[in-house]
């Protein structure tokens, strides 16, 4: 009989090839972060002013008049995945604020059945274990106001870390840029994932790997390679706040997603692939928020072999009070996207509460 695959799977298809540049690496630093964000389809490059800038751009950081906290946590493919959000920002000056943020998307318990079958060929059911894999992205961010009025910049240092299980395990290291420039009512945003090209670099443990080696004959008998590549991803957005007799306001974004490789994205080529994205807020009097947004819009090949193209709605409220602010998102309403919904709570935290 045959060993369980499970572990082989995931130390080949993360980890192969020297230095490979990939289209999808570090994927689980692109989902986003904060309900609100969600529930305008992750259309925020423009507008984003708070302690979540430090994700969606980190020049926003710069609109801060006080310490900030968020928390998030949503959970993906029938729960099997949890995703979580922590980050804190703070003004240095009426010019300058820094932020620290931390990321963890993890499936935990797995069964480890590698050693279900014994060298006489009988079944052990003592010799399954359990074991996690999870992804972790820490993030440093600055942001400073430019001596033009109205445009900021910001930049972040990622440190990425990756394990699976005893088995396998990588750091990574990236930098991100951001601008923002504001005029009057109008936002515009740019940001810069990845400039320099993040790079992991893998450790895998030999004798682990041994103990799965040849598991289906002609596969896999070399070691996998120890380092990948994610290639840069840029954001363009531009919003604009509406106020209407003082107690409505509406915030309407669009974005456009780059990317420098050939993917699914509804607008591909071989030197880019661009997909657009859009959102809506409506508040009243700054205590009660309703969204709607609209993005990742894909090309999806049917089982029948026809194309169509599939993109993901969101919906999401959310209520302010005195400094705190709790605020849910529902994705992929209809299942009109490859992707899985998934319910998203956050939570936001303003110091002024405490003063």
């Amino acid at each position: 009989m045959k060993r369980n695959l499970f572990i082989l799977f995931l130390l080949s298809t993360l980890v192969s090839g020297a230095q490979t540049v990939r289209k999808y690496s570090n994927e689980f630093m692109n989902i986003g972060v904060d309900a609100a964000s969600f529930g305008m389809g992750n259309a925020v490059v423009a507008s984003s002013k708070d302690v979540n800038s430090g994700y969606w751009n980190p020049a926003g950081l710069v609109n801060l008049e006080d310490k900030q906290i968020s928390l998030m946590h949503a959970s993906y493919f029938a729960n099997i995945a949890n995703y979580d959000y922590g980050a804190f920002a703070m003004p240095l000056d009426d010019k300058s604020a820094v932020g620290l943020s931390v990321i963890r998307f993890g499936v935990d318990d797995i069964l480890n059945t590698t050693q279900l079958i014994d060298e006489q060929g009988n079944i052990d059911y003592n010799n399954i274990s359990l074991f996690s894999t999870a992804d972790y992205g820490f993030t440093f961010s600055y942001a400073r106001e430019l001596p033009l009025d109205g445009l900021n910049v910001g930049v972040n240092a990622k440190v990425i870390r990756r394990i699976i299980g005893d088995f396998a395990s990588s750091w990574g290291f990236g930098l991100d840029a951001g601008l923002q420039f504001t005029r009057g009512n109008w936002n515009f945003g740019l940001m810069a994932r990845d400039i320099t090209t993040t790079f992991n670099a893998w450790s895998i443990d030999e004798d682990k790997f041994a103990e799965i080696q040849g598991a289906v004959e002609g596969q896999n008998q070399e070691l996998p390679e120890s380092t990948e590549i994610t290639i840069p991803k840029l954001q363009l957005g531009v919003a604009r706040q509406f106020i209407f007799h003082y107690d409505y306001s509406l915030l309407a974004e669009v974005d456009l997603n780059f990317r420098f490789a050939e993917t699914n994205d509804v607008i591909s080529s071989s030197l880019a692939s661009i997909t657009p994205s859009a959102g809506l807020e409506f508040g009243y009097i700054d205590l009660v928020y309703v969204r709607a947004g609209v993005g990742n819009f894909q090309n999806i090949q049917q089982l029948d072999g026809s194309d169509s193209v599939g993109f993901q709605p969101n919906i999401g409220v959310g209520f302010k009070y005195k400094g705190i602010q709790v605020d849910y998102a529902l994705t992929d309403i209809g299942d009109q996207s490859a992707a899985l919904y998934s319910n998203i709570f956050s939570l936001k935290l303003d110091w002024s509460i405490f003063r």
